[in-house]
């Protein structure tokens, strides 16, 4: 393959999913350390926590200083609220949804809309039914930003 063949594979693969990009670079930067004593022994990245199954121990495979998590990125597509209100306001808009009006639906909303946005950032749109595990480390940096009152969250749940 020539290189400017490559670069247009290149080039399609990152628009199709733009979560490889953080990838290719961390790749060009060689390979992170891994945490000396990794509390899980899944998680390499040492900021996950236990999961409720075996589905769900799952890791972003990185060393603690590149860790998805605390990537600016993440932040700010996964965790900025006017960002996930706006996109909560697109999709109840095109799906025709009302907004939540009971106690705790605001956190989940929100919850659930970061999860979209991080799944698309990631691994761009699935299309219905089609679901990916995200790893335990995103998954509780936006279950500490928006809680659940009661501590009752629901989990990855496979495709059937």
């Amino acid at each position: 393959m020539s290189e400017v063949e490559l670069r247009q594979l290149t080039t399609q693969l990152f628009a199709r999913e733009p979560g490889l990009v953080v990838d290719a670079l961390i790749s060009l930067q060689g390979t992170p350390t891994l945490p000396p004593a990794a509390a899980l022994p899944w998680c390499t990245c040492g900021n996950c926590r236990e999961m409720a199954t075996d589905a769900e121990r799952k890791c972003c495979g990185r060393g603690p200083d590149h860790c998805i998590s605390k990537l600016p990125h993440f932040e700010l597509y996964c965790l900025e609220d006017g960002y996930l209100r706006l996109h909560r306001q697109y999709r109840n808009d095109v799906l025709v949804l009302g907004e939540p009006r009971e106690p705790g639906d605001d956190n989940r909303q929100f919850r659930y809309a970061a999860y979209r946005q991080y799944i698309f950032w990631q691994h761009g749109a699935l299309g219905q039914g089609n679901h990916r595990v995200i790893p335990s480390c995103c998954v509780w940096r936006v279950r500490d930003k928006y809680p659940d009152p009661q501590g009752q969250y629901t989990g990855f749940v496979p495709t059937i």
